[in-house]
């Protein structure tokens, strides 16, 4: 049994979303993070900077955070999603998601849309920086069905969450016809759907 501590959050659902793609039975235990939860002495002792998610995997007794690093042990434990063969290109737009996509739109997300008119040098720059993603995300998809290749991966299940708050962004996502492409390809998945889905049964990811 994996227990997922999480919240409603794009690093939360990519977790659901894997968990949903590879049929394992999880259970959820939410974390306020507006009760300050993730500051718990308990949940400092599995997650050491008090972020989210954290998988306790209790048939093996072992505790993973960093939602990377789940991907990572829930691909090989599985053996789906992250194939040996191609490694290489998978970890890199796993890392370029978490070195990248997520820090830079999760900044976006601070100024744009939690906290306008407070620093227009934070919102200026942090939109053009997630305007350039999505067109470096369109380039990659314009050679390739999907991130690392012609199958569908962690990578893509890493970053996909991120896209979904499309909305908030205001660069268009309808501007970047292979981004919505890949996009709108995953948001048909059963899986996904469900993942996406695991805090309130009636969310459903936004269209492009």
């Amino acid at each position: 049994m994996i227990e997922l501590f999480t919240a409603d959050t794009p690093n939360g659902k990519k977790i659901s979303i894997m968990l949903e793609e590879i049929g394992y039975d999880y259970k959820v235990t939410k974390v306020d993070l507006n009760d300050r939860d993730q500051f718990k002495p308990e949940f400092i002792k599995i997650s050491p900077f008090s972020k989210i998610p954290v998988i306790t995997d209790h048939d093996k007794n072992e505790s993973i955070f960093e939602s990377g690093a789940i991907l990572m042990y829930l691909g090989e434990k599985s053996g789906m999603f992250y194939d040996h063969s191609n490694r290489l290109k998978i970890n890199q737009w796993l890392m370029a998601q978490m070195g990248t996509i997520g820090p830079m739109i999760g900044q976006h997300h601070q100024f744009h849309h939690y906290n306008p008119g407070k620093s227009e040098f934070g919102e200026e720059r942090y939109f053009k920086i997630t305007k350039r993603i999505y067109q470096e995300l369109d380039n990659r998809l314009n050679v390739s069905d999907f991130l690392a290749g012609e199958k569908y991966t962690i990578a893509d299940i890493a970053t996909w969450p991120w896209i979904a708050r499309h909305e908030w962004h205001d660069v268009g996502l309808k501007n970047f016809k292979n981004l919505s492409r890949w996009y709108s390809e995953i948001s048909t998945r059963e899986a996904v759907i469900k993942g996406y889905q695991f805090m309130n049964k009636k969310d459903l990811p936004p269209q492009p």
